[in-house]
């Protein structure tokens, strides 16, 4: 059955290493008969959360601006993929602040059920990604319906270009093949 796969790239380098694995993982979903979009954050307007909680009421946010279409987007996807950088043992700015702008879902009647995370980083240790999926599980904690069914790290990429022949781009693939 084709499922709508949400990818969300979060880096603020377009065209970086965490793109070329969001980019394996769609194309790996798309062959697997899935319906995929990509989104990136680059040259979005996403401002922070102002925490009013007036979404809670209205589904909506009250800011004006890109999170509200991406919002939309992640309301109806089956699968949601988020691909980051790793910054400081954590996920990217650009996507913390997205997680909390999605807060308008909490209430509503979300369709995604698999979330999957795609990170980069510079360093290559066994924890270096551990951050970065501890701050996606507490979004996921938050929608009963929705579990993290995989993570692809690609440590020892810095520079644009780092993550050719990777293993990682053959696990994301492969993962985006089973969705």
């Amino acid at each position: 059955m084709s499922k709508k796969v949400l990818i969300i790239q979060t880096s603020p380098r377009k065209g970086g290493n965490s793109d070329t694995l969001a980019d394996e993982f769609a194309k790996g979903a798309a062959e697997g008969g899935n319906v995929v979009e990509q989104v990136s954050l680059v040259g979005k307007t996403i401002h922070f959360c102002r925490g009013c909680f007036a979404c809670q009421k209205t589904k909506r946010c009250v800011i004006d601006d890109d999170a509200v279409a991406i919002a939309e987007k992640v309301l109806h996807a089956d699968a949601v993929v988020w691909a980051t950088p790793v910054y400081y043992y954590c996920c990217s700015g650009q996507m913390k602040t997205l997680i909390d702008r999605l807060n308008p879902l909490f209430s509503a009647d979300y369709h995604f059920r698999d979330v999957y995370l795609l990170a980069t980083a510079a360093e290559d240790g066994p924890t270096t990604v551990e951050g970065t999926e501890k701050a996606l599980q507490g979004w996921v904690d938050c929608f009963e319906k929705s579990k993290l069914k995989g993570v692809v790290f690609a440590g020892g990429v810095n520079d644009k270009g780092d993550i050719a022949g990777h293993k990682a781009l053959r696990e994301a693939f492969e993962m985006g093949g089973k969705v």
